[in-house]
């Protein structure tokens, strides 16, 4: 069901608009993202909605038009400066990098890879929540320096609940502009140990079985998608998206 969509020339006209960035074509039409000042007034037709909303409620076109649109307007407000001198950088005209005048540095958008982990045992999951959240999903977590994918499933297993997991395969991957992951998903099986939740990353975890299943994260979402690709074995019919 499309619930939103984005504007079109007619729309834009209405803004201001005074540093648009060309992202690209789909087809014959051409894609431009800008920055809006907070006190802007929004015509009538029109409205303004964050990113999350827009999850499950368009079509992956516009979906990923938005996804894309707002990983290069961090960019473009983040790389501003060089890491190295501060001097302000300058765009480069063949790809999305900016380069310092003064010491040469040239930066690139930001990609943080993310593992996420869907631990099962037989015929039971592993699902955990963090504070704040009114859904399970399956356990995620971010890639340290010189770590491989694998020795991040194992780390973050052991170090949010305590568990050991083997058998790890790779499922999947999707990128995640909150603001610029790139998730990367795994399934592993059970080995051992008790679950004990680490409260500073987990308000609670536990093993739930395709028929006692908890809310779960919108369909849109690839831990969702390893979730029902997983019951997809155990039951023909997954639970509707929530």
């Amino acid at each position: 069901m499309r619930g939103a969509d984005v504007p079109g020339t007619e729309d834009v006209a209405a803004f201001t608009v005074d540093n648009p960035t060309y992202l690209g074509n789909v087809g014959d039409v051409a894609y431009f993202a800008d920055t809006l000042p907070d006190d802007v007034e929004i015509p009538v037709g029109l409205s303004i909605c964050g990113l999350r909303s827009l999850l499950g409620s368009v079509d992956d076109l516009t979906w990923g038009i938005a996804s894309y649109a707002s990983q290069m307007m961090y960019w473009r407000k983040t790389g501003r400066y060089c890491p190295v001198c501060a001097t302000a950088t300058e765009p480069r005209t063949q790809d999305w990098g900016r380069s310092c005048p003064d010491c040469g540095h040239v930066g690139y958008p930001r990609v943080s890879p993310a593992v996420l982990i869907l631990i099962y045992d037989g015929d039971r999951i592993l699902l955990a929540s963090k504070p704040g959240w009114d859904r399970y999903s399956i356990l995620a977590g971010f890639v340290d320096s010189a770590e491989t994918l694998e020795e991040c499933v194992r780390r973050e297993t052991f170090e949010e609940v305590k568990v050991t997991v083997t058998d790890i395969e790779y499922a999947g991957s999707q990128s995640w502009p909150f603001p610029h992951q790139l998730m990367i998903g795994f399934t592993c099986r059970y080995v051992g140990g008790d679950i004990t939740v680490d409260n500073e990353e987990l308000d609670r975890a536990g093993w739930f079985s395709p028929d006692s299943l908890p809310a779960l994260p919108p369909a849109i979402s690839l831990s969702r998608q390893l979730i029902d690709a997983w019951l997809a074995k155990q039951s023909p019919t997954p639970p509707p998206a929530v």
